[in-house]
């Protein structure tokens, strides 16, 4: 992959991970489907940062080599 794409996509990822983060806040009463419904975004959220770092980090390494 072009390093300048695995730059941009990884700064898409981050930072649609934090608009994601800030946007579903608020879901009301704690009942069991709600908690795991945040565990879960939970998840997606740490799985789409780390993607997100991933490529950032291979932009970077592209551009040392």
């Amino acid at each position: 992959m072009n390093k300048w794409a695995e730059l941009f996509l990884g700064l898409i990822f981050i930072i649609g991970a934090i608009i994601a983060a800030f946007l579903t806040t608020g879901l009301g009463a704690w009942d069991f489907w709600s908690a795991a419904w945040i565990v879960l975004k939970g998840g997606v959220f740490w799985v789409v940062a780390g993607v997100g770092a991933l490529f950032i980090l291979l932009g970077i390494s592209d551009l040392k080599g």
